[in-house]
């Protein structure tokens, strides 16, 4: 009797889109982070929530797929993003960076309209989020 098990992995969409892209520097990072946690399941999640000074943040975590993810694979690394969240990061460039004032992931997005000047929310030109004061001190 075949197997009819349904790996959460096998029912992601799959596609030669790239929703984003990173930086060598970025996965050299995110490669990095992957090996640490040795689990062979986890992709790279990037997504969008409500929030942050600028409407929307960017929000990163290592997670296994899920069934609508539309998933790439940018220098060997899996890249997951949910439907909802591919509307408005679209075409972004990942990058990492470390410097005095500390290290971490930045989003270069083309469809932001403005954003944080620490570079983690943004707001669209269909009036997604209410731009704010920044409370990350920029």
């Amino acid at each position: 009797m075949a197997d009819t098990t349904i790996n959460p992995q096998d029912a992601a969409v799959e596609t030669e889109q790239q929703i984003v892209t990173l930086t060598p520097l970025a996965a050299s990072k995110v490669r990095e982070l992957l090996e640490a946690e040795g689990d062979p399941e986890l992709a790279l999640r990037v997504f969008v929530a409500s929030g942050g000074c600028s409407g929307f943040q960017y929000q990163m975590a290592l997670t296994p797929a899920e069934e609508d993810d539309i998933v790439t694979e940018f220098d060997g690394i899996r890249v997951l993003v949910d439907p909802i969240s591919a509307e408005y990061i679209a075409g972004s460039e990942i990058d990492y960076s470390e410097s005095l004032m500390g290290a971490g992931f930045t989003v270069h997005n083309p469809n932001a309209v403005s954003s944080c000047g620490c570079g983690h929310s943004f707001r669209t030109a269909d009036g997604g989020g209410e731009a704010r004061s920044c409370g990350c001190g920029h």
